[in-house]
């Protein structure tokens, strides 16, 4: 893996600029690194490092969440894990990527479109559990919960941090929850855990530059940029879908 150490790097800073703030750029990640190396590799030595950065970022975030929204979606996300976890071996995840990758040009199609209505939508309880059980299922098989999440989301026109800080408490614990599964399947098994460490260490640097970033720009800003990651995000999944279809 040391041959890759440079699109690594990179691709440890991304999910850090992500965790940052810059919700959607993190699940780049793997597609960016599948493009030079295996994907189930690539996803593997991730995994470790988006844990860690979950967690700094629930740090920084810390006084910035809406606790309703985090009432309404981690119960049905740990769920959605659940169900994934017996569903991984017969679930199909191309299918599972293009629906993944619809949902998120529906949601930032739909934010841009309503971008003049301001009045926030409630965060009501039936599509959050539904959104959450979808995230649970695609955050487990696809490493795509991001889509979903954004989808229920967005139309709150939540503060840029209070929507940041609840993206990164929910997946900070969504990700936890998935590790008895990921070490069930052999996701950790023949790490380079001193590699692992050092990219680790990349990984927090660009969660402090993307928690840098995101308190300097304003709230119609940040949701551009949401909007914009989203829609790009949909297109590396359908790409990824594509490839699985397709074959080498």
């Amino acid at each position: 893996m040391i041959e890759h150490l440079h699109w690594l790097l990179i691709a440890a800073f991304v999910v850090g600029l992500g965790k940052g703030g810059l919700t959607g750029v993190a699940a780049l990640a793997v597609p960016f690194l599948a493009i030079s190396m295996n994907p189930v590799a690539a996803a593997a030595i991730l995994l470790p490092i988006f844990i860690v950065t979950d967690w700094f970022a629930v740090w920084f975030y810390r006084r910035d969440y809406s606790s309703r929204n985090l009432a309404i979606l981690v119960p049905a996300i740990l769920a959605g894990i659940v169900l994934a976890s017996f569903l991984v071996a017969i679930a199909p995840e191309a299918l599972l990527l293009i629906f993944t990758g619809l949902v998120g040009v529906w949601s930032a199609t739909r934010s841009w479109l309503g971008r003049g209505d301001t009045n926030p939508r409630p965060a009501r309880v039936a599509p959050g559990i539904f959104w959450g059980l979808v995230t649970g299922i695609t955050t487990f098989i696809t490493h795509s919960g991001a889509p979903p999440t954004q989808a229920y989301l967005l139309p709150q026109r939540l503060p840029r941090l209070v929507f940041a800080g609840t993206m990164a408490i929910t997946f900070a614990i969504g990700n936890l929850a998935k590790l008895p599964g990921y070490q069930a399947l052999g996701y950790f098994d023949d790490l380079d855990w001193a590699l692992v460490a050092g990219l680790t260490a990349m990984g927090v640097l660009g969660t402090a530059a993307g928690r840098w970033l995101v308190k300097r720009i304003n709230d119609a800003s940040y949701t551009r940029v949401i909007e914009a990651l989203l829609m790009v995000l949909s297109l590396a999944l359908f790409w990824k879908a594509w490839t699985l279809i397709t074959g080498p």
